[in-house]
């Protein structure tokens, strides 16, 4: 298999499984502040990842200050703020629309690579940037019936989507360029992400006071903890350890686009889920995506 290959397969199952995840921490949500279910979850990841790391050694290499300086903010940009942001939007909007908001990040990272690294942009890509923001706007836009609804449609969910799509954007354009100038492997590369994202968490809960973690949720809802610890599974371990094997061989555009195709999996995961989808719903997703696509497409 050629290399650009592993990476465009290893960021299509990462979307698969973070859509499947998505449904299980949209579930976990209902009892568990955004900020308390992203700190379980990563305590969780990171002791899955550094397992796995162990039994692993000839993963180990050692890193730089700045390759780890790099890495680190990336786990403290896309962990800590991305992925309470976007736990924040799930228990606003639901899966399916938070993951149609995901469609962002690779336009953002088309500007922030353009104002970062100096790549220009073409008219193609220009177009690609404002097919995929209209198509994401058009859906989320959409009025649903009450019946079909499993939350309002509230701006401030839209807005913490927002967050986390230019956090994961900033993110992943870090680890690429740890990627870039140092042989880390993906899998250390994640643990490092991880632990970053978990102090990053952990001083975040410490310097705001914020509320120490309820176990009441637990007691009430036994299972509880095991819909956290899968989504957890499929979400952080499998799915970052696959995204960092991504970024290891593929440019971050590209990875980024991959993983921008959550909705295509959410869509029939939210159907066999019992949610009744609209024309427009498919219809938007299908024009957002086909603008991720026309971003990236050789010209």
């Amino acid at each position: 298999m050629a290399v650009p290959t592993l990476g465009a397969l290893a960021a299509l199952t990462a979307a698969l499984l973070w859509a499947s995840a998505s449904f299980l921490f949209a579930q976990s949500g209902r009892w568990l502040r955004p900020l308390h279910l992203n700190l379980l979850k990563g305590i969780v990841g990171l002791f899955l990842l550094g397992m796995t790391l162990l039994l692993f050694p000839g993963q180990f290499t050692p890193l730089s200050f700045q390759a780890g300086l790099w890495l680190g903010l990336s786990g403290l940009v896309g962990i800590s703020l991305g992925d309470t942001a976007y736990l924040a939007a799930l228990n606003d909007l639901g899966p399916r629309r938070t993951l149609l908001l995901a469609i962002l990040a690779p336009p953002i990272t088309a500007l922030l690579g353009m104002v970062t690294l100096h790549e220009s942009l073409s008219l193609q890509a220009w177009a690609g940037i404002l097919i995929t923001s209209g198509g994401v706007a058009w859906v989320i836009s959409e009025r649903i019936p009450a019946e079909q609804q499993t939350g309002p449609l509230r701006w401030r969910g839209v807005l913490w989507g927002f967050v986390a799509a230019l956090a994961q954007s900033v993110a992943v354009l870090l680890s690429r360029a740890v990627f870039l100038t140092t042989s880390i492997h993906a899998l250390q590369s994640a643990v490092v992400r991880l632990a970053a994202g978990v102090v990053g968490l952990l001083l975040w809960i410490t310097l705001t006071r914020q509320p120490r973690l309820d176990t009441a949720p637990f007691r009430n809802h036994p299972h509880l903890l095991g819909i956290a610890v899968s989504a957890t599974f499929l979400g952080t371990y499998l799915a970052m350890w696959l995204q960092q094997v991504a970024l290891t061989y593929a440019a971050a555009g590209v990875v980024q686009t991959l993983l921008a195709t959550s909705p295509i999996f959410v869509l029939p995961l939210a159907a066999w889920n019992g949610e009744r989808l609209s024309l427009r719903a498919v219809a938007g997703a299908g024009v957002a995506l086909v603008g991720v696509w026309l971003l990236f497409w050789p010209t």
